[in-house]
C-alpha cells in the first residue's frame, strides 16, 4: 500500500515513515529492531502531533481515549467502527510516524471483521489490534469480561488476516486474548499459540498480573512480538522500558497516560479561571508554542507561495 500524504509535508527531524514507504512497512521495520519500543496514546490529531513531536516513533489510538474524548463515555463497547474510522484517518492525516488503531472486538462476526480490516488500511493505520470478548466489550483493566469460543477467537484473526491479504496490504495484526481474566492464564497461552498459527503479527496478553506471567507469555511463540498495554492503576505490574525489552516484549503501549493527565490539567485550568485567575505557566505552554504545534508559521510561509501580485 502507498504512504499516506499528511496536509505538511513531513519535516526531516519527525519523519519516520520513509517516503515510500507504507506506514505499515514502517512499524514493521521499527519492531525488528532490539528493544522495547514505546507507543503513547493519540485519542486525536493534536495527541498525535505532540506524541511525533516528542520523538516518539510510534502512536497507538486507543479505543478507551477515543470514547472519552469522542463521546464522553466509558470504553464498554458504545464507540462504533465508524466514529474510530473517522478518528483514525484524521490522526493519520496529522503525522508522519506509523499508528497503531485499537480495534476493539472487530465491529461483528468475520465478515464484519474483514470490513474493519479494510476500512483500518484505507484510514491510513499501520496496524490494528484486535481482541477476542464478547459484545459488548469493556476496558481490558476492568471487571466483568467475557471472551469468545476458542474456535471463534481463532477464526476472528483468521478472518482478518485473509482480508489483510485480500486487499494487498502488509498490514501489522496485533492479535489480543483478554482470557487471562476471563479463564485462566493457560488459557491465554494457548490462544496466543493459535492467533500465531494463523498469521497474527504480534501477540498480546492484557492485564497479566505478575512479572512471572510476562516472562512466561514471552517464552511462547519465539520470533512473534508481545506488546504489553500498560495501564496507571491497572493489573499489570509496570516496569521500565528497558526492564520489559529484556523480558522480551517489543512493543509497549500507553493507554491513558496522555487522556488522564489533560484531565487532570483541564481541571486545573477550570479551577484557576473560576478563581478569577488563569492557568499557571506550569499547565499552560506560551502562545507562540501552542502556534508552533499547529505549524502556523509553516502555513504562513507556504501561503506565501501562491499570493498574487497585486
Amino acid at each position: 500500500m502507498a504512504a499516506r500524504c499528511p496536509y505538511f509535508a513531513a519535516e526531516e527531524t519527525t519523519r519516520v515513515i520513509r517516503p515510500g514507504e507504507s506506514p505499515a512497512a514502517a512499524l514493521r521495520r521499527i519492531l525488528a529492531k532490539p528493544g522495547a519500543h514505546q507507543a503513547p496514546c493519540c485519542f486525536d490529531a493534536l495527541a498525535a502531533r505532540l506524541i511525533e513531536r516528542a520523538g516518539f516513533e510510534i502512536g497507538f489510538m486507543s479505543g478507551f481515549c477515543v470514547s472519552a474524548t469522542r463521546l464522553s463515555l466509558p470504553d464498554v463497547g458504545l464507540i462504533s467502527y465508524g466514529e474510530m474510522v473517522d478518528q483514525g484517518r484524521l490522526i493519520n492525516e496529522a503525522v508522519s510516524i506509523p499508528v497503531l488503531g485499537d480495534g476493539d472486538n472487530g465491529y461483528g462476526n468475520s465478515m464484519g471483521i474483514k470490513r474493519t480490516i479494510k476500512g483500518y488500511i484505507n484510514a491510513g493505520f499501520a496496524g490494528i489490534m484486535l481482541e477476542d470478548q464478547v459484545s459488548p466489550k469493556a476496558c481490558g483493566h476492568t471487571e466483568g469480561r467475557k471472551v469468545v469460543s476458542r474456535e471463534e477467537a481463532v477464526m476472528h484473526i483468521k478472518a482478518a488476516v485473509d482480508a489483510r491479504n485480500e486487499s494487498g496490504s502488509d498490514l501489522v495484526i496485533v492479535a489480543r486474548t483478554d482470557s487471562r481474566q476471563a479463564i485462566s492464564f493457560d488459557e491465554a497461552l494457548w490462544r496466543v499459540k493459535a492467533f500465531a498459527d494463523v498469521g497474527a503479527d504480534v501477540l498480546l496478553i492484557d492485564a497479566l498480573a505478575s512479572v512471572e506471567e510476562m516472562k512466561a507469555f514471552c517464552a511462547v511463540c519465539p520470533g512473534v512480538p508481545k506488546m504489553i498495554n500498560i495501564i496507571e492503576g491497572g493489573k499489570t505490574p509496570i516496569l521500565s522500558p528497558v526492564e520489559l525489552g529484556k523480558i522480551g516484549y517489543s512493543l509497549i503501549v500507553y493507554s491513558v497516560s496522555l487522556l488522564g493527565v489533560s484531565m487532570r490539567a483541564m481541571k486545573d485550568a477550570l479551577v484557576a479561571i473560576k478563581d478569577g485567575g488563569v492557568p499557571p505557566p506550569s499547565i499552560m505552554p506560551p502562545f507562540q508554542d501552542i502556534k508552533d504545534t499547529l505549524r502556523f508559521d509553516r502555513y504562513y510561509k507556504e501561503d506565501k507561495q501562491y499570493q498574487l501580485i497585486q
